[in-house]
């Protein structure tokens, strides 16, 4: 490796790196490696800007906590996390799609009981939330976990249905006193989130979903700062008009509600989706796969 060059310093570093066994390891160091160079290179970048790039992922590392993670936020913003996402948890037509996780959940949550109130904020206006969960072939799947982000409360239900009572959700910023809010400065991009709510599906056979709904016509529904909305989770804000209804769920005539269908996918249908996907990405390289442990490689040894 003598006389490195612009032009030869990508090609040898794979090489250094080509000793590694783990083969899935292996070859997401050689993409790395190729796209970084390539960053590098196309713009020209200069070490003032290399160095500011390193002092930023500093900061970004050192304002993370136990409740709040930057880099996660990074990821957002980036449309990183939504692409994960996408590629991991495939949605076939007519499932419910998934969108981002976010920075700030969390696994300490109460459980709640179905049709519980899961706000305790009493400046919020009402809404009652009323779903259903299904497979792709219509069939109502139980005994599923379900964790509402809007509140960090959790509920269960058994038949395929499930209801609470809640606020309407606002937007509202993502963090902005960090590293990742003065790049949002720095681009001239807000900070904001439409109105949503998260949901988070967990069964022993269905993929796991991470979903939320988004209000309609919401000023950010078109610029969510963490790229998360889908037009097939834009909701329309209804309210309760039937006072049989408004009885049985216990809240007033004229209540905000929503009403929702999830479509769960099984794990098999997502893996083979997943297998198929990842396939055609691998041949529009211009490379034969292989799958090791669930995931692709290129099929080169």
């Amino acid at each position: 490796m003598l006389d490195l060059t612009t032009e030869n310093i990508t090609e040898n570093v794979q090489i250094a790196n080509s000793s590694c066994s783990d083969r899935r390891v292996r070859y997401l160091f050689e993409r790395l490696v190729v796209h970084l160079h390539d960053l590098v290179r196309e713009p020209r970048l200069s070490t003032e800007e290399w160095m500011a790039a390193i002092e930023f992922l500093t900061k970004v590392g050192q304002t993370c906590t136990d409740t709040r993670q930057e880099f996660i936020l990074l990821s957002d913003i980036l449309g990183v996390s939504l692409l994960v996402d996408a590629i991991d948890h495939p949605k076939p037509k007519g499932s419910t799609e998934g969108t981002v996780l976010g920075p700030f959940h969390t696994h300490e949550a109460e459980d709640v009981t179905n049709g519980a109130n899961i706000s305790t904020d009493p400046q919020g206006k009402p809404l009652l939330v009323i779903c259903k969960v299904r497979n792709l072939a219509g069939q109502p799947i139980e005994n599923a976990r379900i964790d509402v982000w809007e509140t960090d409360s959790k509920g269960f239900y058994d038949d395929g249905n499930f209801w609470f009572k809640a606020i309407v959700p606002v937007p509202y910023p993502i963090p902005s006193d960090g590293p990742v809010g003065k790049i949002l400065g720095t681009l001239n991009r807000h900070c904001y989130r439409p109105s949503h709510m998260h949901f988070m599906f967990d069964h022993p056979v269905y993929d796991p979903l991470i979903t939320a709904l988004y209000l309609k016509n919401d000023p950010y529904e078109t610029s969510d700062a963490v790229f998360g909305v889908k037009s097939t989770l834009v909701v329309e804000l209804k309210t309760v008009q039937d006072k049989g209804i408004a009885e049985q769920y216990g809240v007033d005539v004229g209540c905000a509600l929503i009403n929702y269908e999830f479509v769960l996918v099984t794990k098999q249908e997502a893996i083979d989706m997943r297998y198929r996907n990842a396939e055609a990405a691998m041949k529009a390289q211009g490379k034969q796969m292989q799958y090791i442990n669930g995931l692709p490689v290129p099929d080169i040894d």
